[in-house]
């Protein structure tokens, strides 16, 4: 059977399912024996720069030296740079993956400290906008090797295109990444708006980064919470902590290595290994987070 066969017999198990309530509970039975469902994550910003794929990066190792199986997927799908951070030259791309020439088994490669990273490609326009049939097209391939890892960390492309909002209402966990300058705020504020009113997303955590001092990353919180509270109302919006500004990140990104492999004592090290343990330390809450055919559930609607 080739792929647009499989492809199409998912998607009609998952529209039969989501119209019998009996097939629906026999599918929710189903995925609730499955020993352990992988979490997803997407790491988004609204603004670029503000170290998102750094962190994306760093939280992957620190996962994976928690002995968690770990896959990134890089999401910013036109303009590629975590294979460039991670000083890695991959042979195929996901555009391999969508355009049929490579399953996305072969297009995965291993990163430096153990975990996989599913590369995007540069200067591909046309991926920065997917249509709905690549979108279930990829959704399908990550559920082909979904019983392989523990975790799928989402690296999102900035701004609000429909890549963005697409990653983001799939993962179950959203981390919103902001720093202390002005313009990062104002982005992030509107990423969650256009999610919350548009695809009626509620939850978010938020990750200050590069913040000087605990007082100042709670200040950058507080108010971006102050601002959602005032114009949203609904979101909940979860302080997931902070990570201090450490000269030693741009110089380990500059040398094409993570901070946490290169300067494992620093800082910025310590808080990436912090935050890793209070990720997976709510795993319990997330029972349901993972499925990758619940996700096709929820995109079938939009």
């Amino acid at each position: 059977m080739d792929q647009a066969s499989r492809l199409r017999g998912a998607v009609r198990d998952l529209k039969a399912e989501a119209s019998n309530p009996a097939l629906r509970n026999r599918g929710m039975m189903r995925r609730n024996q499955s020993p352990k469902t992988i979490r997803v994550i997407s790491v988004t910003s609204g603004k670029g720069g503000v170290g998102k794929t750094s962190v994306v990066a760093n939280l992957a190792l620190a996962l994976c030296r928690m002995n968690k199986r770990v896959l990134i997927l890089d999401a910013d799908l036109g303009l590629a740079n975590m294979d460039v951070m991670l000083g890695l030259n991959p042979r195929y791309t996901i555009q391999n993956v969508l355009k049929r020439e490579k399953r996305i088994e072969e297009v995965i490669v291993t990163a430096p400290g153990g975990f996989k990273l599913l590369p995007a490609a540069s200067g591909i326009q046309e991926l920065t906008e997917l249509d709905n049939g690549e979108r279930l097209f990829l959704l399908n391939e990550l559920d082909s090797i979904q019983d392989r890892f523990d975790v799928l960390l989402i690296d999102t492309a900035a701004g609000i295109s429909s890549n963005v909002m697409y990653f983001n209402f799939a993962a179950m966990e959203k981390v919103v990444v902001v720093t202390n300058e002005p313009t990062s705020l104002t982005d992030a504020y509107a990423l969650i708006k256009v999610l919350n009113n548009k695809y009626h997303q509620k939850r978010f955590k938020v990750l200050v980064n590069s913040a000087r001092s605990a007082s100042e990353a709670d200040r950058i919180y507080r108010n971006l919470g102050l601002v959602a509270d005032q114009f949203l109302g609904s979101p909940s919006l979860d302080y997931l902590g902070w990570i201090p500004y450490d000269k030693m990140v741009p110089a380990s990104i500059r040398q094409q290595q993570m901070v946490l492999q290169r300067y494992p004592d620093t800082p910025a090290s310590k808080s990436f290994v912090s935050l890793a343990e209070k990720l997976m330390g709510k795993e319990e809450e997330q029972a349901f987070a993972g499925d990758i055919r619940f996700f096709w559930r929820r995109l079938l609607k939009v």
